[in-house]
């Protein structure tokens, strides 16, 4: 280790005099500041930037516009080091241990394994940053990835991200005063099943899966032309993954009404499948609210209702629950929600046609995505910090982070 920070030390050193050898960053008495406006050249200023190889202090030239008070170097946007003092491996490195760990495990262990010092604040700063260009970059870029399977299967589910008071502030929820202690993160997941199991059930295929989600709106208003935030994105991510243009696609949802709506919208083709273990469970609850939580009959009757289930019989689980409609709500509204539902319960159907029936891919990827790293004991976050690291996070699941770092590397445009 001693030995590595020595070399480390020397290349950087190497590194550092070269950089500053050359002035070519001096282009003139005046420059073109971005307010339009001419800036003057007010001499080399010097600048500790965060490498790779350790601190580099670089030596550039320094322009400052008298209209609207701003000064820049230009060497600092060559070399993209305009919004941090970290160099762009630096803040890769950063960008990628955020996306897993915590900021104050982050910053731990960049010391500990690439001997780079970021401080806490700057993980969380740099991460955020980056999680902002990355989202603005997903909706800029929509970039076909590979070609559409036989079958595709994209499935939407929701789950609370715990949020700042301030974030919560006059919103309804489900704590006991009615108010709400988290926001929504609606996530959408797309992936193929072509693999079967030795029953011959579908399994997802391993990698096949991408992820892409955020704390937004399902909802739209009636006149509005335009889509929900969480239309489009559902639309980019089938657009990246060629859902619409698969030979069969499926939408895989609990009984969530913004989930149908939305498939609706965008993938009027799609079969509608409602999750089986969802439904299951609905029965289940049914059963304990008719015969109580404990009662042998509960568990037998809620058995016999799974099995007719599976074996598509609908009207044989709606006669068992019609005796109970007038003294159980939850057997009323169990009979409603399949009655609504009943296309999407058509699951002897769907396992005949060797197509997936359970959202257990989505659920996972909601517990991946955002539980495991937002979700953890006293996080407590803002919308836009969390959106940031949600989109960072979903990026590097989702296999796209090096397409889009090579979008970012790409030399920029020259100044006037």
């Amino acid at each position: 280790m001693a030995a590595r920070r020595q070399a480390l030390r020397l290349a950087a050193h190497s590194l550092e005099q070269r950089l500053n050898a050359d002035t070519s960053d001096h282009a003139g008495r005046e420059l073109a500041c971005a307010c339009g406006e001419r800036a003057q050249y007010r001499g080399r200023h010097e600048k500790t930037f965060e490498s790779v190889l350790g601190p580099l202090r670089l030596e550039r030239a320094y322009y400052h516009c008298a209209h609207c008070q701003a000064g820049f170097c230009p060497r600092d946007r060559a070399l993209r080091l305009e919004s941090f003092s970290l160099s762009p491996g630096v803040l890769r490195m950063t960008g990628s241990t955020a996306a897993l760990v915590s900021f104050e495990e982050s910053s731990a262990l960049l010391r500990e394994l690439a001997g780079v010092e970021v401080s806490v604040s700057q993980v969380q700063r740099a991460a955020e940053a980056l999680g902002k260009e990355i989202a603005d970059d997903e909706r800029a870029c929509v970039e076909r990835m590979g070609e559409a399977a036989p079958t595709m299967y994209l499935g939407m589910d929701g789950t609370g991200v715990p949020m700042r008071p301030s974030e919560v502030a006059g919103r309804s929820g489900k704590q006991p005063d009615g108010s709400a202690k988290t926001r929504e993160a609606k996530v959408v997941t797309v992936w193929t099943a072509e693999s079967r199991d030795k029953e011959g059930k579908p399994m997802r295929d391993p990698g096949s899966v991408s992820y892409s989600a955020a704390i937004e709106s399902a909802a739209v208003s009636d006149t509005s032309p335009q889509r929900s935030d969480l239309a489009e994105r559902a639309l980019r991510e089938a657009t990246r993954r060629g859902f619409a243009e698969a030979p069969r696609c499926a939408v895989l949802g609990d009984g969530s009404a913004w989930i149908w709506n939305t498939a609706a919208e965008l993938f009027p083709q799609a079969i509608q499948i409602l999750d089986r273990f969802h439904a299951k469970e609905a029965l289940h609850r049914t059963a304990q609210s008719i015969f109580g939580a404990t009662s042998p009959e509960a568990k037998s009757w809620a058995t016999a209702r799974c099995a007719e289930l599976d074996e598509g019989k609908l009207q044989a689980i709606v006669r068992a629950l019609r005796p109970h409609i007038a003294t159980s709500d939850p057997a009323a509204k169990c009979v409603i929600y399949i009655v609504r539902n009943r296309r999407r319960m058509r699951y002897s159907k769907f396992h005949a046609q060797g197509l997936c029936t359970s959202t257990g891919v989505v659920e996972a990827g909601c517990k991946v995505l955002i539980g495991t790293r937002l979700k953890r004991t006293g996080m407590h976050w803002t919308l836009s910090g969390a959106n940031s690291i949600i989109s960072l996070r979903a990026t590097k699941l989702s296999g796209r982070f090096e397409d889009f770092w090579e979008r970012r590397s790409a030399p920029l445009p020259t100044a006037a």
